[in-house]
């Protein structure tokens, strides 16, 4: 599905004190870190569906984000060993990305962990097999996906419409549970409701408190509805609410983050324990840096001409590895629009990279405008 890359109208933030001084003084909740020990910051790279793919995820680690979520897998793809199967094991994208054994390639940073294998589909016993399969890959986490805004398959529902049917995502999630209980945590992503109806928001409050009952270790709160996809502001004062009455848990916060700031904007208002990071990584690893640098109490530093031209050639030779040359040509087209953003040229750059349709063209108009800014 497509996905809005320009935020909306965003209101005002209510913060308590200055950004800075809640960057200084947040660290990674020590549930989670017992959970996931590499998990050590409180920021990670969400999955986002035509995006986060194993190219994105090792230049984001490469720029300080300490977890990472694979795009959502469909259940029925993973169990009939479907090409996104074999995409998504980390340990194979570390042997095809790098130049020789799989230690040498991970001491290299080509080191897709820690990792949340992120689950979609509408059977629980498919769903079940399908996280057991997650687990062989070695991945970290299993993350249910009952938030995105996907079409219904025939008379089935998956991601978001689940949350229009609480008694099916509650089935899902206890089977997904019992299927890897005590190998790895089971989280679950959802959003605030399939609409903002009475009746939706109390299908959601059924399944966040089921989600904890049955044993899922965290939630990660999209606070736009299904009905919304991408468009139009998040709410949010949802998890500013939600957390507020159900302090006791580990609740992840997404939506709206387009800047380093942004990150420690929510975690100040809303009270989340970590804050997913989507649309405003695209193109933009930088802000897993600039997150670490402000918890450091640095002032976040914007990349560098050099910087920028090292990360689109690290991006597009991992994207090379990983889908071909052709697909490559095709799929970087649209982190360019984003990469561009940060060139002093950033329209005419956005123009150049936009129709570019290979590898060559690509390389050409990083040449010409990385090198030097005329």
């Amino acid at each position: 599905m497509s996905v809005e890359l320009e935020k909306s109208d965003i209101p005002a933030r209510r913060l308590s004190r200055p950004l800075a001084e809640t960057a200084l003084g947040v660290r990674v909740d020590p549930r989670v870190q017992a959970l996931v020990p590499r998990f050590d910051a409180p920021f990670f790279q969400a999955g986002l569906a035509g995006y986060s793919d194993g190219a994105m995820r090792l230049m984001a680690r490469r720029h300080g984000c300490p977890f990472c979520v694979t795009e959502a897998l469909l259940d029925r793809t993973l169990i009939n060993g479907g090409k996104g199967r074999a995409r998504e094991d980390p340990d194979l994208i570390a042997t095809e990305c790098g130049m020789g054994d799989l230690e040498d390639n991970i001491a290299a940073t080509v080191d897709d962990h820690p990792l949340a294998g992120q689950i979609m589909g509408s059977d629980p016993d498919e769903m079940a097999r399908a996280a057991d399969l997650i687990v062989a890959l070695g991945h970290e986490v299993v993350d249910v996906n009952l938030a995105c805004p996907v079409k219904k398959i025939r008379s089935s529902n998956r991601g978001g419409h689940f949350l229009a049917h609480p008694d099916a995502a509650i089935a899902i999630l206890r089977a997904v549970h019992a299927a890897v209980a005590g190998r790895v945590p089971v989280t679950a992503k959802l959003r605030r409701g399939y609409d903002d109806s009475p009746q939706m928001a109390a299908n959601f409050e059924r399944i966040f408190d089921a989600a904890y009952e049955i044993g899922c270790a965290w939630t990660t709160v999209h606070c736009r509805t299904v009905v919304q996809k991408y468009l139009g502001p998040g709410r949010w004062e949802f998890l500013e609410d939600l957390v507020a009455r159900r302090g006791d848990r580990l609740i992840f916060g997404s939506g709206d983050i387009w800047s380093v700031e942004d990150i420690f904007a929510m975690m100040d208002q809303c009270g989340v324990s970590a804050v997913a990071v989507a649309r405003g990584c695209i193109g933009n690893p930088w802000i897993f840096r600039q997150a670490r640098q402000m918890m450091r109490g640095e002032a976040p530093s914007a990349p560098t001409l050099p910087e920028q031209r090292t990360a689109l050639c690290e991006h597009l030779e991992l994207a090379r590895m990983l889908h071909g040359e052709q697909a490559a040509g095709r799929r970087m087209r649209k982190f360019g629009i984003k990469f561009a953003s940060n060139h002093p040229r950033a329209r005419e750059v956005k123009a150049e990279f936009i129709s570019c349709t290979s590898l060559e063209e690509w390389s050409a108009v990083i040449d010409r405008f990385y090198l030097e800014v005329g």
